[in-house]
């Protein structure tokens, strides 16, 4: 596999498990330096992946995300590479009966978080005239599902967000860019009802689950210094849901 990453350092969030593992291995195996944000490190050391630096950080605060952002840059000097891939699916359940409290709580983390990191560590970029910000969206933001209204709409927001921040920068050497997946199997079916799994599924023309590697894959493009001229986009990958 070739280097394209070779002497850059990626931050990845959610980094310890799931689709952030998977990028976060892409990215290594790439020759990306990796640092790993998580509120729970354990599930990357158990599986054997080591990245150059993890941090446990939460990010629905401000304060802990600026604090490893400058350890990381302490340690490193530069980071050409966020991925806001941290999120939480939240309750499958109709709108009318969502909990205010896991409602706020899903914003908090995929919305709200995505802003975050992107608050602190974008001056660091403009200053270095180079970077690139891939967030994971997901196929809800853009089309609305049915009993995942927090999380639709945390998504569709991350989109409008990136677009916006896209277009600041588009001047500036910095990309900002999403990733938009269908349903992907990982730990968050955990959150969902068999009836929602099967409902998602049933929508891709392909008739299977996304694979983390095939978002990998598509991060490390879009991550990459190859990706210059593409900024405020959606990359779907949903086996031929979205065709716009």
């Amino acid at each position: 596999m070739t280097a394209r990453f070779s002497g850059q350092t990626a931050i990845v969030t959610g980094g310890a498990r799931g689709i952030g593992l998977a990028i976060a291995q892409r990215l290594a195996d790439e020759g990306c330096r990796i640092v790993v944000w998580d509120r729970d490190l354990a599930p990357a050391r158990q599986g054997g992946f080591q990245p150059a630096l993890a941090q446990r950080v939460d990010v629905t605060s401000l304060a802990s995300i600026e604090a490893a952002f400058a350890e990381a840059v302490a340690a490193y000097g530069q980071v050409q590479v966020l991925v806001n891939n941290a999120g939480v699916n939240g309750p499958v359940l109709p709108a009318w009966e969502y909990p205010p409290d896991a409602w706020d709580r899903v914003l908090a983390v995929d919305l709200t978080g995505v802003f975050y990191c992107c608050r602190a560590v974008v001056p660091h970029m403009r200053d270095k005239a180079y970077g690139r910000i891939v967030t994971i969206a997901s196929i809800a933001g853009k089309e609305g599902m049915p009993g995942i209204t927090a999380y639709s709409a945390a998504k569709a927001g991350v989109i409008g967000y990136s677009k916006a921040l896209a277009r600041e920068l588009a001047t500036s050497g910095v990309t900002v860019n999403c990733i938009a997946p269908a349903i992907t199997e990982t730990e968050l079916f955990q959150e969902m009802t068999e009836a929602h799994i099967a409902s998602a599924k049933a929508r891709i023309p392909m008739g299977r689950f996304c694979k983390v590697d095939e978002i990998a894959a598509q991060v490390a493009y879009v991550a990459s210094p190859e990706c210059s001229f593409t900024t405020g986009f959606v990359f779907d990958v949903t086996g031929g849901r979205a065709t716009y």
